[in-house]
């Protein structure tokens, strides 16, 4: 269900409107001249933000978690040396105090802080009556509502400039990803905030410089409004995150490359071409759901025959077996396991749920 809230565009930010928005600067502020130095260099690249990161919230103690309050001082001088908007993040509400105190242009919440719905009413108190842009970053795990509530509690104090960050979602499957992207995740959040700014991070998604380019190409053509790119001067001495960030010349390349596609065409023939495929994606869908009937019918009887005999619902050799073979099938059919597995997981769980259903009436 699509949600109602006032989101002023992206212009109203004091940006260009021109798709894609692009931010960058280091993970880390680290010293004065580290932030200048990639500051004019991204600003030749065309970047409109510059972001850094003056207090980073790290899982382990004793590693560098930022230069602090000083770092906005050098902020300060970035955009008085450039004319780039700057941007940092907050956890707390001191740091909001500080960062507004110092002329920052625009906060975004962490994923850590998202995922706390007591840390982010606090965040959102301490912004009443600021006219500030404000991005959320998805929660670490792929939980929309709360990622949804988190920025209703900041557009209940106000505040109308608002965006959201997709930055990924932990995972302890092994991927090639830092962050598996979902991107369903951000295609639902489209779908309930039509008028919400998102700008994906494919720094935090990638993990690796050398894979940026692929999921900022992915996220433009999803629709995503911007993006937001870890930069460093010389990334192998970065104190944080140098794995994925890009020297500004880097930055510079990226872009270049980048394609805006348009979301639509007048092009009357590819568009009646179009038509005619989705709707045979329609029959089809159709067609799965039939099938997908059918099994959830033979479901039911698998049931009452473990009711009729008291047997548990799960035998796990039988789900290994089903997700092996399915695999080995799906590969023949051009299909990858991940995907494979993502549907049989979702059809399973819906059998055990059916099973269990029946197994207590």
């Amino acid at each position: 269900m699509e949600l109602q809230l006032e989101i002023e565009p992206i212009e109203s930010w004091g940006v260009n409107p021109e798709r894609p928005l692009i931010i960058s600067g280091p993970c880390s502020a680290e010293t004065e001249q580290q932030m200048l130095t990639t500051a004019h260099a991204l600003k030749e690249s065309g970047v409109q933000i510059f972001r850094a990161g003056i207090w980073k919230p790290r899982t382990r103690p004793n590693t560098f978690e930022g230069v602090g309050s000083v770092g906005l001082k050098w902020l300060q001088k970035v955009k008085k040396e450039t004319g780039m908007l700057t941007s940092t993040e907050v956890a707390n509400v001191k740091h909001v105090y500080e960062a507004l105190k110092m002329g920052v242009d625009i906060l975004w919440i962490g994923a850590r802080t998202s995922a706390n719905p007591f840390a982010v009413q606090e965040i959102a108190d301490a912004l009443q009556g600021v006219d500030i842009p404000v991005l959320v970053k998805n929660p670490i795990n792929p939980d929309l509502e709360l990622w949804i509530g988190a920025i209703e509690r900041i557009a209940g104090a106000g505040i109308t400039k608002l965006g959201a960050i997709h930055r990924g979602f932990s995972t302890s499957e092994k991927s090639k990803y830092r962050n598996l992207p979902q991107w369903q995740v951000a295609i639902e959040l489209r779908s309930r905030l039509k008028n919400l700014p998102i700008i994906c991070d494919p720094s935090h998604i990638a993990g690796k410089s050398e894979m940026v380019f692929e999921v900022s190409q992915k996220a433009l053509d999803l629709g995503q409004d911007g993006l937001i790119i870890e930069s460093h001067p010389n990334p192998k001495v970065a104190l944080s995150d140098g794995r994925q960030q890009l020297t500004p010349a880097e930055v510079a390349d990226l872009l270049k490359k980048l394609i805006v596609r348009p979301e639509t065409t007048n092009d009357e023939a590819f568009a009646k071409s179009l038509d005619e495929l989705r709707s045979q994606i329609d029959l089809l869908d159709d067609e799965i759901l039939e099938i997908i009937e059918k099994r959830m019918n033979v479901v039911k009887e698998i049931g009452k025959h473990k009711k009729a005999k008291n047997i548990r619902i799960l035998q796990t050799t039988r789900w290994e077996h089903i997700i092996e073979s399915a695999q080995e099938n799906g590969s023949s059919k051009g299909l990858s396991d991940e995907f494979i597995e993502k549907l049989f997981k979702a059809v399973h769980q819906e059998s055990i749920n059916i099973q269990t259903e029946i197994l207590n009436s």
